[in-house]
């Protein structure tokens, strides 16, 4: 009986044991990894890089806890990097001392998915594995954060009536797109916050770069007083990611309920656009990166057709 009880408890005990350290991974896993895999920046090839080709990587070696024994990606970074004032210093350079995630002086280094890794120097990719080392376009290692600026209205007939999708019955609502140079896909108006400013800052300067291209603005600083609603805080997909950099992003969106305010606004195109127009939001549409996810929690948001 005396042995009986022993054998129970020890049992009891490592299965405990177990279990608390299972919960512990998931925890740290959950902190660490995006929700979801990324596609975007697991390309062919690297962006803007003559050709450099991206190591292969199979969905189930993305995460950074699987073995991959054979994963030798390229490293690769712009040479339009060096000197930039946007830029941090190669990862080597002896005046570099970054500290990450934290606020770093004027840069944000934290992640919005929690803490990342640091291995050999680099910080790792949250979202895992991309093919390609280095920070290719990007400026800073390990984060480099972003503000998206989503403005709608409801599309209205000529009589000023909102216009209701045919099949599911739900308002038509339209955002402020820009047609990508480098891609020629529509994107979300956004850009990259600088070192000391604010992300709403950047929600309305780079609207006003990109979609306005003019110094008539008071309309729309008005309109971005009004407080925005948040829709989105946390990992793009973008092609320009790599392992030891990557873009987050934080999106509001700006709507127009009354379409009054924007009614008499003229876009125009800035220089990292090739043009700019309104677009009916729909399931179907394609859009940069993973803007077409962050889209969508703005029509959830209005309860508009999708």
């Amino acid at each position: 009986m005396c042995n009986f009880v022993l054998l129970w408890q020890f049992v009891f005990l490592n299965q405990l044991k177990l279990n608390f350290c299972h919960q512990s991974i998931s925890c740290s896993m959950k902190n660490t990894i995006v929700p979801f895999l990324h596609q975007t920046c697991r390309n062919a090839i690297y962006p803007r890089s003559n050709g450099v080709k991206r190591f292969t990587v199979p969905d189930n070696l993305v995460n950074w806890m699987e073995k991959y024994t054979e994963y030798k990606p390229e490293f690769y970074e712009s040479s339009s990097l060096v000197g930039a004032p946007y830029a941090d210093p190669a990862i080597d350079d002896t005046n570099f001392h970054p500290i990450w995630n934290s606020i770093d002086g004027k840069i944000d280094r934290t992640s919005f998915h929690g803490e990342y890794e640091i291995r050999d120097k680099y910080p790792l990719n949250v979202a895992g594995r991309t093919g390609v080392a280095g920070r290719g376009l990007l400026g800073r290692w390990g984060v480099n954060h972003a503000a998206d600026p989503i403005v709608t209205k409801w599309k209205r007939s000529n009589d000023g009536t909102i216009v209701k999708h045919t099949t599911s019955g739900r308002n038509i609502v339209q955002m402020v797109a820009i047609q990508r140079r480098d891609t020629l896909e529509w994107a979300i108006p956004g850009g990259m916050v600088d070192a000391g400013e604010k992300a709403t800052a950047t929600l309305k300067r780079e609207f006003i770069e990109e979609a306005m291209n003019s110094n008539k603005v008071q309309e729309i600083d008005r309109f971005f007083e009004k407080n925005g609603t948040e829709i989105y805080s946390g990992y793009v997909d973008d092609p320009r990611n790599t392992d030891n950099a990557w873009i987050e992003t934080t999106a509001f969106n700006f709507h127009d309920d009354t379409g009054d305010t924007l009614k008499d606004i003229k876009f125009e195109a800035g220089d990292d656009a090739g043009s700019v127009r309104w677009l009916d939001l729909d399931r179907n549409i394609e859009l940069y990166a993973n803007h077409h996810d962050i889209v969508s929690k703005v029509a959830e948001r209005l309860n508009a057709h999708w």
